[in-house]
C-alpha cells in the first residue's frame, strides 16, 4: 500500500529564497525520517516481543479471526490516516501512526517464526543501505521521477492482483516473478516519494500543525516503502528455518 499527498495541495507556502526552500526541504526530511525511523523500531520491538512471549504469539497466530482481524484493521488504519487527516490533529494523527506501527509489529512477528534470525539481521541492513541509496537518488536527482512512480504503482496493483491470485494456484514462477519485480517496483517507489516529499516540503514551516501533519503522511509512506522492500527481499536472501 503507498499513500499519496494530495492534500498537499490545499496548502499554501510563503514564497522564500532558494537557500531558505532548501534549509525548510532538509529540516522537514529530516523530520520525516526521524518519525518513519522511531515507526520501524516499535514494529521490530513489538515483532519481538511478541515472539518471545508464547501467549501473546498464540493468541495472534493460533486464531485466523483475531489474525485477519489485525491485518483487516492496519488498512483501515492507514485508510482512515490517509483520507482524514486534515480534519484531525497533528496529536492525534501521531497516536494513530504509532499505533499502525505497532500493529505492524504484531502481524509481522511471522518473520521469526519463518526465517532466522542472521538472514532476517543481514536481509535488513541490505534493505537499509538499498532504501537509503535510492531515496537519496530521489532527493538529489534533478530528474522528474513522475513518470518512473506512475509505472511503478501501476506495476504495484499489478503484483498485489497475481499475489491473490497466486494464493490459489500455488504457482512457484509466479511466486518469484511477483519477488523480483516487488523489489524494482519498491526501489523505484523509494526515489519517487522521496522527490515528492521534498515538492510538498512545507517551507520554512515545518513545525506548524500543517507540516507536523504532512510530515506524518511522509513518513508513513517511506515506512511502508522500507516494509515492503524489506519482505520482498527476505524471500530472496532469507534463510528458511
Amino acid at each position: 500500500m503507498n499513500s499519496n499527498f494530495s492534500e498537499a495541495s490545499t496548502y499554501e507556502a510563503p514564497v522564500l529564497t532558494q537557500d531558505e526552500i532548501k534549509k525548510a526541504q532538509a529540516g522537514f526530511i529530516t523530520k520525516v525520517y526521524s518519525w518513519m525511523t522511531l515507526a520501524l523500531v516499535i514494529t521490530g520491538l513489538v515483532a519481538i516481543i511478541t515472539v518471545s512471549t508464547p501467549s501473546l504469539l498464540n493468541a495472534v497466530f493460533g486464531n485466523k479471526i483475531i489474525f485477519f482481524g489485525l491485518i483487516i484493521g492496519e488498512f483501515a488504519l492507514v485508510a482512515y490516516l490517509t483520507s482524514a487527516i486534515k480534519n484531525m490533529s497533528a496529536s492525534t494523527a501521531i497516536a494513530l501512526f504509532i499505533a499502525y506501527a505497532a500493529f505492524n509489529g504484531l502481524t509481522l512477528s511471522f518473520v521469526f517464526l519463518a526465517y532466522t534470525s542472521g538472514s532476517i539481521a543481514s536481509t535488513f541492513f541490505v534493505t537499509a543501505a538499498t532504501f537509503a541509496a535510492m531515496s537519496a537518488y530521489g532527493y538529489f536527482t534533478k530528474q522528474d521521477l513522475t513518470k518512473i512512480g506512475n509505472l511503478c504503482f501501476m506495476a504495484l496493483i499489478g503484483i498485489v492482483i497475481a499475489s491473490i491470485v497466486n494464493i490459489f494456484l500455488q504457482n512457484e514462477i509466479l511466486y518469484w516473478i511477483v519477488t523480483y519485480a516487488g523489489v524494482l517496483i519498491f526501489v523505484g517507489l523509494t526515489a519517487w516519494d522521496t522527490q515528492k516529499l521534498k515538492r510538498i516540503a512545507v517551507e520554512g514551516n515545518e513545525n506548524s500543525e500543517t507540516g507536523q501533519k504532512l510530515s506524518i503522511i511522509g513518513a508513513l509512506t517511506l515506512y511502508l516503502d522500507f516494509i515492503n522492500l524489506f519482505l520482498f527481499l527476505l524471500r530472496i536472501l532469507g534463510n528458511r528455518k
